[in-house]
């Protein structure tokens, strides 16, 4: 958007008449098949979000569910697979049991001494076969360390009851315990390892697992209740009899042997009972089984005894059959848990691949349509962001700091293309783009023309001010009464201030002082030229001044900044307080430091005072209510100074002014009072201190002051920072700025100058002759071109002498026409000169800033250098 050539109406007409067209880009069509022209709620519904987080949640629990009946399955398998060295443990200690038991049985019989240490030798091959089963079986325990814990705790039973027979394997050769104690511990044992046996448990999904480790278990038991049968009818014969209830217990053991088997016939398949049948038909089985029902009573008759070693060989072999049996339908249960487990895993993988396809496809959709969007909002983001931080502050401050006609600013098109939802907003947005712009250089020009009327007004003002001042200085001169003379003194002060008001509101619209010095300026001349522009200027006080000089151009603002500085310590501060002044050299300048002790500031006050300082907002509303804050810090920004106000203690503020070094100069080494023709801002300064002189009281009627008052008590001149006595003898005058910013030169310089005094030098001691002038001209140095240099007034009787006597002579008022004559003149020719000056300025419309024009024969301060 050109604001330049376009009038800004007509760019904020058309943004009026477009901002509600919905169709931004209405050239083109939107498509349904273009990823990017979909609507935002098309896109938000093809993400599919919360079906997507529902499937996401179904799935996690379906493999989850999975997860864990696999993990089921696993631990089954595992615990299915270490029934084989149950198994293994449970055959060997059958063997020890029964084995045992016999040899307690036939220790019973002889109860010799001799015999005694046949079945410690006889049981440890057995025992030794048990302990090897048992490590087996701790190794093969290892990886389930973590399984369920039932099964673990059924197996620290087993570690418990097998630790226990080993310490009761002691006791079987000395026969300290009873049979039926040792018995029962090996009884307790391998109840335990079929506990163990048994413990696997696949969950009620799987049945036929189930049934798998019923078949397994049942024929265990079937194989134990034949062992234990085995034992019974061993230890008959090894005692040659049976016991009171050895056939009851033989019946009971039977019985649950063939409830036993019917189990697992019943659980068994058909393969599982074909092999038993097989096994039973065996003639090592047929021989047992045989031999077994010897035992059975018949008809009334006692049972036989059967022989205890054949009956140990055909039973030993049997309970080998019912071995390889059992170990067969454990092998059945192991294989079938392993298919299980591996049909569990493929099932689960199954199912987490296809949920990680599908979610892979969901994710890659989502990714296309995710990208599109990201894509344009991270262009919307970053165009705004660069808009925001960037482009439209650096248009501002541009708009702002123009001083002449307003700039072509151009806005750049939106970054985003698409014609959905995010688009449109990236037009919208570049129009609320142009519209601020829009505002900004309707606000420029305005502001422009504000700035442009402020200075019309204030060159306006500055010439009713000079004329006013003019109009001053002619009554002064014709008037002689010392009471309506300094009444004139006070509305020259006050005229002095209405112009440093004017000049502030220059500052203010960024217009530059055409008043400038074209040669370095002492910086205590700035301090008491600053000081006789305020109203309290009798407060200031100059403790210590460096002997540092000013360089010529920034004298002028310099002087006003010091001014509202010194204005502000002294309207806020007691009366009856001083204002003191320092200057000190520092590395890289010099410092000001402006101590009053007056009310200070709260600590955010002061805070929020020091930042507008340093960085001076516009002039706005507030500008005028705090002018003088704003002037300081304008014109310190202007020129690189730092201004910081600070607590003073005990109380009061302290204004530090930091002036760089580039704002500094050597001392001047050539006159320079030829050069004042025309009156700047010292002409000001003049008037200000002149505008309050010292009350006087009415003379006695021979002149003379009251003695004993000494040096004070002389006519002295008032000079600002250094508050005057109330003499008794005549009235002193004001002297004007002129000698206070000329550089002292010469002898002139040893005694304050009454050359531009309102009442003129002070009448020589009656009795006493005009001296006459020095017999060798007092001169100043020579020039460049070597010719010496003239020092004004270094000749006159009234300067090379002392401006006061040791006793004051009676003073004889002169005719003021006769002694302000000259001066008049030329300073009405210099006034007038200005005010024309002024009158063409104002009347310039295309540039309201203006370029200080020396006069002639004066050289400006780039030609110096």
């Amino acid at each position: 958007m050109g604001t330049g050539p376009h009038p800004v109406e007509s760019a904020v007409s058309n943004h009026r008449r477009r901002r509600l067209d919905v169709r931004v880009v209405p050239h083109r069509r939107r498509s349904p098949f273009r990823l990017r022209d979909w609507r935002m709620r098309s896109k938000l519904a093809a993400v599919l979000l919360i079906p997507s987080v529902a499937f996401l949640v179904l799935a996690g629990v379906q493999t989850r569910g999975l997860v864990g009946q696999a993990g089921v399955l696993n631990g089954f398998a595992e615990q299915v697979t270490i029934g084989r060295e149950i198994t293994d443990m449970t055959h060997q200690l059958q063997q020890e049991r029964d084995r045992t038991a016999g040899e307690l049985a036939g220790m019973r019989v002889t109860g010799g001494e001799s015999v005694r240490s046949d079945p410690v030798a006889t049981l440890k091959p057995l025992q030794a076969a048990t302990d090897a089963a048992m490590q087996r079986l701790r190794r093969a325990a290892e990886p389930l360390a973590d399984s369920d814990a039932a099964w673990r705790v059924s197996y620290s039973e087993v570690l418990e009851a097998y630790e226990q027979v080993v310490y009761i394997r002691s006791a079987i050769a000395p026969g300290v315990l009873s049979s039926e104690t040792i018995l029962g511990n090996y009884h307790r044992l391998i109840d335990e390892l079929l506990n163990l046996l048994a413990e696997p448990s696949p969950g009620p999904d799987a049945p036929a697992l189930s049934d798998a480790v019923l078949r397994y278990v049942q024929l265990a038991r079937v194989k134990e209740l034949s062992s234990r049968i085995r034992a019974q009818l061993y230890v008959a014969g090894r005692a040659g009899r049976y016991g009171a209830e050895d056939q009851v217990f033989l019946t009971d053991l039977r019985a649950q042997q063939l409830t036993a088997l019917g189990a697992f016939r019943v659980a068994a398949t058909a393969d599982q009972i074909r092999r038993y049948d097989q096994t039973s038909l065996d003639p090592a089985f047929v021989s047992a089984t045989r031999l077994e029902e010897q035992s059975l009573p018949v008809g009334g008759a006692d049972p036989a005894v059967l022989p205890a070693t054949q009956w140990w060989a055909a039973s030993e072999q049997r309970h080998e059959l019912l071995r390889q049996v059992e170990a067969g339908v454990l092998e059945d249960a192991a294989t079938q848990a392993d298919e299980a487990r591996g049909a569990q895993l493929r099932h689960t993988l199954l199912v987490l691949g296809g949920i990680a396809a599908v979610l892979l496809v969901a994710l890659l959709i989502s990714m296309l349509i995710g990208r599109s969007i990201a894509r344009s909002m991270r262009l919307l983001r970053g165009q705004a962001l660069r808009i925001a931080q960037l482009e439209l502050p650096e248009t501002l401050e541009r708009l702002r700091t123009v001083s002449g006609g307003v700039p072509e600013i151009e806005v750049a098109p939106a970054v985003v293309r698409s014609l959905d939802e995010i688009g449109e907003l990236a037009e919208a947005f570049v129009a609320v783009h142009r519209s601020a712009v829009s505002v900004a250089v309707e606000q420029a020009t305005m502001r422009r023309n504000v700035n442009a009327m402020f200075v019309n007004l204030a060159r306006r003002s500055q010439v009713l001010v000079e004329r006013q001042l003019e109009l001053l200085d002619e009554l002064e001169r014709e008037e002689s009464d010392p009471d309506q003379l300094e009444n004139l003194f006070k509305l020259d002060h006050l005229a002095a201030r209405m112009r440093r008001n004017d000049e502030s509101l220059l500052v203010l619209s960024g217009s530059e002082t055409r008043r400038r010095w074209n040669w370095p300026v002492g910086l205590g001349s700035v301090l008491l030229a600053a000081g006789a522009e305020i109203e309290q200027y009798q407060r200031v006080r100059h403790e210590s001044v460096a002997d540092l000089y000013v360089v010529g151009h920034v004298v002028g603002e310099l002087v006003h900044l010091l001014a509202e500085l010194l204005e502000n310590a002294t309207a806020f501060s007691r009366p009856d307080t001083v204002v003191r002044v320092t200057v000190r050299a520092v590395a890289g300048g010099a410092v000001v430091e402006i101590a009053d002790e007056g009310l200070g500031m709260s600590p955010s006050a002061l805070a929020q005072t020091n930042r507008l300082l340093a960085s001076p907002p516009p002039a706005d509303v507030a500008a005028s209510e705090r002018m003088g804050l704003f002037v300081v810090g304008h014109l310190a920004a202007r020129h690189d100074i730092d201004v910081r106000l600070c607590e003073r203690v005990p109380e009061g503020l302290v204004a530090r002014v930091m002036l760089p070094a580039v704002l500094l100069a050597s001392a001047p080494e050539r006159d320079v009072h030829a050069s004042a023709s025309r009156r700047m801002l010292t002409a000001a300064v003049a008037g200000a201190v002149g505008a309050a002189p010292v009350t006087r009281r009415a003379a006695a009627s021979t002149g003379t002051a009251e003695p004993g008052r000494g040096d004070a008590g002389r006519v002295g001149l008032p000079v600002a920072g250094r508050r005057p006595d109330q003499p008794t003898g005549p009235r002193p005058v004001p002297t004007r700025a002129e000698d206070v910013l000329a550089p002292p030169n010469g002898a002139a310089a040893s005694q304050p100058s009454t050359w531009w005094s309102r009442k003129g030098p002070p009448a020589i001691t009656s009795g006493v002759g005009t001296p006459a002038p020095p017999a060798t001209p007092v001169t100043g140095g020579v020039n460049a071109r070597g010719l010496p240099v003239r020092v004004p007034m270094a000749q006159l009787a009234a300067v090379t002498r002392p401006a006061q006597p040791a006793a004051p002579p009676p003073r004889h008022d002169p005719d003021p026409e006769a002694v302000g004559g000259m001066l008049s003149r030329l300073y009405s020719g210099v006034r007038r000169a200005e005010a024309e000056d002024d009158t063409r300025e104002i009347t310039m419309p295309d540039d309201t800033r203006e370029l200080p024009v020396p006069p002639a024969g004066v050289r400006s301060e780039g030609e110096q250098h």
